[in-house]
């Protein structure tokens, strides 16, 4: 995974679990959403990176007054597949990351939408058979994200929450050599946005 992406991972996972349920607003948001705008230097042989993508997952957050953390973890199926070529059997790609969350204060936005940013890093795993079986890959690297988002509350303890979020590898080891356009470093960039159905606890 590196370094990095396991600080930002395990220092989210020990902030979330240590503090007491009264410190803070604590969540679960179990999202659905697509993935779009995607860009890789990986053998793409579909060009099917840049459409969009179904992509489900479940994000935990613990929020204070403005600062917060969270812990992200998102699937995105069918990722180099078109639908149409046939050309790749079966694709997917795994995203686990620790964040930082700065959102507006919870006491001016206890009864409208409550705007937040986020920034962390962690692990991205990209899976991918092809027909051919040349250009097969299963492989993890770290990752960065980046994004935003609102959560509006309906009642008390549910709510609805609206995010976008950017993802990019870090690269990793030269394990994809041969894999990647140009023999360049393995590269992957998309964005995502989803809807979350939130509950607090």
């Amino acid at each position: 995974m590196g370094r990095v992406g396991a600080i930002g991972i395990a220092a989210a996972l020990a902030v979330l679990l240590a503090q007491p349920a009264s410190a803070a607003d604590r969540q679960i948001r179990p999202f659905l959403g697509v993935t779009f705008a995607g860009d890789t230097t990986i053998v793409d042989l579909e060009s099917a990176t840049g459409s969009p993508h179904a992509t489900f997952g479940v994000n935990a957050a613990v929020l204070w007054d403005i600062v917060g953390v969270d812990v992200d973890l998102g699937r995105t199926g069918g990722f180099f597949e078109s639908g149409d070529k046939h050309l790749v059997l079966s694709s997917s790609v795994t995203t686990l990351t620790g964040n930082l969350v700065l959102a507006a204060p919870r006491r001016l936005t206890e009864y409208s939408l409550r705007l937040y940013f986020v920034a962390g890093g962690g692990m991205m795993r990209v899976a991918k058979v092809d027909y051919f079986d040349v250009f097969d890959i299963d492989d993890v690297v770290p990752a960065f994200d980046v994004g935003a988002g609102a959560i509006g509350f309906v009642t008390n303890k549910v709510g609805v929450s609206w995010e976008i979020r950017r993802f990019e590898s870090l690269g990793g080891s030269n394990q994809l050599a041969g894999l990647t356009i140009g023999g360049a470093r393995e590269r992957l960039t998309f964005w995502r946005a989803s809807m979350a159905l939130v509950v607090r606890y």
